[in-house]
């Protein structure tokens, strides 16, 4: 399995000079199987760079989303495969009790917020409401459930081969609790990242930011360091950064985090254009 981060930000796009090492893109990852299958997890802005990767003749697409903000769907009208006559692009998204998930995403995709309607798209689209627990997507064994942020929200467990990449880019899974981590099965998303030789995972605030912003959906670096301590990864991937977090700033809250203890898990700075392999 190869794995490479194209979009690495949340909220909204931050491409200023001062992002540069980390990236000023959202949330988009590229999953290849063995044999070639491409996933796609979430369609921010980086899904742009993703499309330079993208073979002239492959027919087959699957786009897994995680919740229908848009940080996480802004670059979906610009993911070129959907401008192909002869390509399948599947999609699959969080159920809701309201509308399915064509219905949610035609509101972006329509005028006036996009000069464009889904149906006028040449690829061949078809549209999933996710199911709760295991299913095969081409070769890769996928497992999902509901994480805590608001609004409906997944999170995927994607297995080939016997390795694992665990994806949670929006994620607040120390909310209301006095002291993280409690117990295992009191937090949210544990059963899907426990074990997991590779975790990416939301590290949007300090413990002073998350502080005044408790119940906004996002995690404090150190809530995701004692999430991957708890569900024992063997690599943690920090993501989604706050869009008003330059270069430097993140590199000193890493420092900080390095010089407090010795970590059971190897600690990776997420940057756009990385890639990582799972055999």
């Amino acid at each position: 399995m190869k794995i490479t981060l194209w979009g690495t930000r949340g909220s909204l796009p931050s491409a200023g000079p001062d992002t540069v090492r980390y990236g000023g893109n959202t949330s988009c990852v590229e999953v290849r199987s063995e044999n070639r299958t491409l996933l796609v997890l979430d369609a921010g802005t980086g899904i742009r760079r993703l499309n330079g990767t993208i073979e002239s003749d492959i027919k087959r697409v699957y786009v897994l989303l995680t919740h229908l903000h848009m940080d996480h769907i802004q670059g979906f009208a610009f993911f070129e495969p959907l401008l192909r006559e002869n390509v399948q692009v599947h999609v699959y998204g969080p159920p809701s009790t309201t509308h399915d998930l064509r219905t949610r995403l035609t509101k972006y995709l329509s005028p006036p917020l996009f000069p464009v309607r889904l149906r006028d798209l040449p690829a061949q689209v078809t549209w999933h409401d996710v199911p709760l627990g295991k299913f095969d997507v081409d070769g890769f064994q996928v497992e999902c459930d509901l994480v805590t942020h608001p609004g409906p929200t997944v999170g995927y467990r994607i297995s080939e081969a016997g390795s694992s990449l665990v994806y949670l880019p929006d994620h607040e899974p120390a909310l209301g609790a006095m002291r993280f981590p409690v117990s295992a099965q009191w937090t949210s998303g544990y059963d899907l990242a426990a074990n997991a030789d590779l975790l990416i995972h939301d590290t949007q605030y300090t413990l002073p930011e998350y502080a005044e912003r408790a119940g906004w959906g996002h995690s404090a670096i150190q809530h995701a360091i004692a999430f991957a301590k708890l569900t024992k990864v063997k690599r943690l991937v920090t993501f989604h950064y706050d869009p008003g977090h330059s270069d430097e700033f993140i590199d000193g809250l890493l420092r900080e985090i390095h010089s407090e203890s010795r970590l059971p898990f190897e600690l990776i700075p997420g940057q756009e254009g990385m890639t990582f392999h799972l055999r």
